[in-house]
């Protein structure tokens, strides 16, 4: 199959693109950016398979043109309030399935209208195939999947060591820091009582995690409080969290921007710059990252995971599921490595859904898990299974 990847010689599509282009049932990759000498540069470095242009999303007519020539479209171009609903709808007319990294709630419910018309033209769309959402979501299904029936689902990850790549077609202030900043100001939805509520990010939800117990993350704006009780409908409560060391300054730098004293694109900035500190700290430190396992339970909260609640067998119970990982993940990589193993489960007919999901919506976690673990050297596990499921009835 021929893919386009739009935004495929940035700091989250080359991942995505340079795991990709080994795949046996993807012949072509084209990268396409609005910096053509970029999209040059990096398929030049990559194997035959890939090829790079200068394409402007915003021209549809262009657009259009170069969907025409694909079969699968992955579209990594950011901010996605802005971007997505018209490349997924210029997607769907062209004939193409598509696949994004889309973490902003707001176009995800504006995308997710899309289902008939995708449906009526027999094409696939999953929505935020990335970190989170994407891995988020996949623990979530599975840790659902171990409940009889689930009321509460929260997903969570940690901000520590956050930061966009250094190697990326994009200068000044990275879309990914614009979009936390927007997640992190305003109000935010969520899934209350069995409907969709507005709140204030950061307020802090005290939440107990089978083999650690109580921490306290905050609420942070994305899709995952959205599409749970989208494609589980039983689901009364969905919330998503995020834990790290920099809140205490970032709930500062946010009531700024509510403020208005200063602007989204100053405060992406400084956080930005501050998530690069964090980082640098953690790896200048030798501090130990990831997943910390003791006599099989949790020394710390979580780097990435999901929460089920609900009952087993007829009694309360919760289940958490984390993403094992014992080294500091780049942002790209944690990105564009899942982005590249939902393309592969397409390609290789393992989705078979029609219309427009979120990724609990049309794939098995077990199957996700497996290819993931076959495809990537994402992590370095130490030897234990991709996932760890912790069970408050065992």
């Amino acid at each position: 199959m021929k893919v386009l990847a739009l935004g495929g010689s940035g700091g989250m599509g080359r991942f995505a693109v340079e795991t990709s282009m080994n795949f046996e049932n993807v012949s072509e990759i084209v990268v396409a950016d609005i910096n053509a000498e970029e999209a040059l540069k990096f398929a030049n470095s990559m194997n035959e398979k890939v090829s790079g242009i200068g394409l402007d999303v915003t021209d549809i007519d262009a657009l259009k043109l170069q969907m025409n020539k694909a079969d699968v479209v992955i579209n990594t171009v950011g901010p996605f309030f802005k971007y997505g609903p018209p490349i997924l709808e210029a997607a769907i007319d062209s004939g193409c399935d598509y696949l994004d990294i889309n973490d902003d709630w707001e176009p995800t419910i504006e995308m997710l209208e899309f289902h008939g018309k995708a449906e009526n033209n027999s094409k696939t769309a999953i929505l935020g195939m990335g970190a989170s959402p994407g891995l988020t979501n996949m623990l979530g299904a599975a840790a659902i999947e171990e409940l009889d029936e689930v009321e509460t689902l929260y997903t969570g990850w940690t901000m520590d060591g956050a930061t966009p790549e250094e190697e990326s077609s994009q200068s000044g202030v990275n879309a990914a820091m614009v979009h936390a900043v927007q997640q992190m100001t305003g109000t935010v939805k969520i899934h209350n009582d069995g409907k969709p509520k507005m709140v204030k990010p950061l307020k802090k939800v005290e939440i107990d995690f089978p083999g650690f117990g109580k921490f306290k993350p905050r609420i942070f704006g994305h899709p995952e409080a959205i599409t749970f009780p989208h494609h589980f409908k039983d689901i009364k409560n969905s919330i998503n969290l995020a834990h790290g060391s920099g809140f205490g300054l970032l709930k500062w730098i946010m009531r700024l921007v509510d403020w208005k004293v200063i602007s989204i694109e100053r405060a992406a900035g400084i956080v930005q710059n501050l998530s690069s500190s964090i980082r640098k700290d953690i790896e200048g430190q030798g501090i130990e990252y990831g997943t910390s396992l003791k006599n099989n339970n949790l020394s710390e909260p979580p780097p990435l995971y999901a929460l089920a609640i609900g009952l087993k067998d007829g009694k309360k119970a919760s289940c958490g599921t984390i993403f094992n990982t014992s080294e500091l993940i780049s942002m790209g990589e944690a990105t564009g490595i899942p982005l590249a193993c939902g393309l592969k489960l397409l390609v290789d007919g393992k989705i078979s859904n029609k219309g427009v999901f979120a990724p609990e919506g049309a794939i098995d976690p077990n199957d996700f898990f497996k290819e993931l673990d076959s495809i990537s050297n994402l992590l370095d596990t130490n030897g234990n299974e991709m996932i760890s499921i912790f069970r408050s009835w065992m």
